[in-house]
């Protein structure tokens, strides 16, 4: 698996509930329950999402099914955001 096939966006916010951080994987909402996995730190939280991004992308190759297009950043739609 090349980095080609981690191009998928990970939302990492804090949950006071949780006291922890949680990760959700947009590209990946319908097919994997969400939030996907969580750390007690940021930098842990990134690290579990992007093992959870790995296998998700391996399990979906092996069984041969299409990966999610991911999301791209349209400096466009960043600017529009920005003028809101």
């Amino acid at each position: 698996m090349t980095n080609q096939h981690l191009h998928y966006s990970m939302v990492i916010e804090w949950s006071e509930e949780d006291q922890a951080f949680l990760v959700t994987l947009p590209e990946w909402a319908d097919r994997n329950m969400m939030p996907a996995t969580h750390g007690k730190t940021y930098d842990e939280a990134v690290k579990h999402g992007r093992e959870v991004l790995q296998m998700l992308v391996h399990e979906a190759i092996e069984e041969g099914l299409p990966l999610p297009l991911p999301k791209v950043f349209s400096p466009t739609h960043h600017q529009q955001y920005i003028a809101s």
